[in-house]
């Protein structure tokens, strides 16, 4: 079996050893752009195993993208920089689960932020929580912070980089290191300076310099840590999901990718609610009847939003 995050190690099974591909059991992704590349496979009819996406289990999408995030990328700018975020003025590239997370404990802070966005939905949303909505060139001259987290690529380009003022930090919230576009950055008239670990001041020839972390990879992996809280839930998702494909009767799994059962992410959740000693209200028999659902769960349908 297969447990990968960011999909790189399937991508390499399949390309390298595609006989073993075809007699694993089961995959199990955790990020965004691994699931994507997993259902870019499956729509090709490439997939000969069947996957999990547990990156849209609702415990991962909000747990780690939305609630850790808002945390961690505050400890991650602290712990490389010592700035202050009162007054600063930050764009942050993605409104999905990661960008709300992090726009939310800037804000908070006092910061001024702007949001890009290819979305509609996910840009009302922006707008209706209190953010500018711009494109990135429109404010590039004059940010403080940049922060990309959109699971895609040259997000940040190198036009953008030499528009940037001075002292301008750049991170990376969302997948391994494509959003930014460091290697552009690699050329002989532009001078690297590592201040400390993971902090590297990029100097342009007229003096202009701006502070890169963890050389554009993911700021709350390199620069943070990840509360054993958070890691305890996406890792009960993941335990969970190869649990479930692999004592999978025969055929209930075809060459696809599904998503971890309802069930299953109610049961993660009911694990973790003795931490804040909580207490769940159970629904009487009669109230059970009436919404036509099961005491036990699930208590959502798949479609539901939370």
């Amino acid at each position: 079996m297969i447990l990968d995050d960011g999909g790189d190690l399937t991508h390499w099974i399949y390309k390298k050893y595609p006989n073993m591909f075809k007699k694993i059991k089961g995959i199990v992704e955790e990020s965004v752009t691994g699931v994507h590349r997993l259902y870019q496979l499956s729509k090709a009819g490439k997939l000969c195993v069947p996957a999990m996406n547990v990156n849209d289990s609702v415990t991962k999408q909000k747990f780690d993208n939305l609630y850790c995030c808002r945390e961690s990328i505050l400890d991650g700018l602290k712990r490389t920089t010592d700035m202050m975020f009162g007054g600063k003025q930050v764009v942050i590239c993605g409104y999905g689960e990661v960008g709300k997370g992090c726009c939310a404990a800037l804000k908070a802070m006092g910061s001024i932020v702007y949001v890009t966005e290819i979305d509609p939905i996910c840009a009302l949303q922006a707008c209706m929580d209190g953010f500018r909505l711009v494109k990135l060139n429109e404010v590039i001259r004059q940010v403080d912070i940049v922060i990309t987290c959109t699971g895609n690529k040259n997000v940040v380009t190198r036009e953008h980089l030499d528009r940037m003022k001075n002292s301008c930090i750049v991170c990376n919230m969302g997948h391994s290191n494509t959003e930014i576009d460091v290697a552009s950055l690699r050329t002989p008239e532009l001078t690297w300076e590592r201040v400390r670990s993971q902090v590297d001041h990029v100097i342009w020839p007229d003096g202009k310099r701006i502070v890169l972390l963890a050389e554009g990879r993911l700021l709350n992996l390199s620069c943070s840590t990840v509360p054993t809280f958070v890691l305890s839930i996406t890792a009960t998702t993941q335990a969970l999901a190869l649990i479930e494909l692999y004592n999978a009767p025969e055929g209930r799994y075809k060459q696809d990718v599904y998503l971890l059962p309802k069930k299953m992410d109610e049961y993660v959740a009911s694990l973790h609610l003795p931490t804040f000693d909580a207490h769940l209200t159970e629904l009487t028999d009669e109230q059970a009847k009436y919404l036509g659902l099961n005491k036990n769960g699930p208590f959502k349908p798949n479609y539901y939003r939370y």
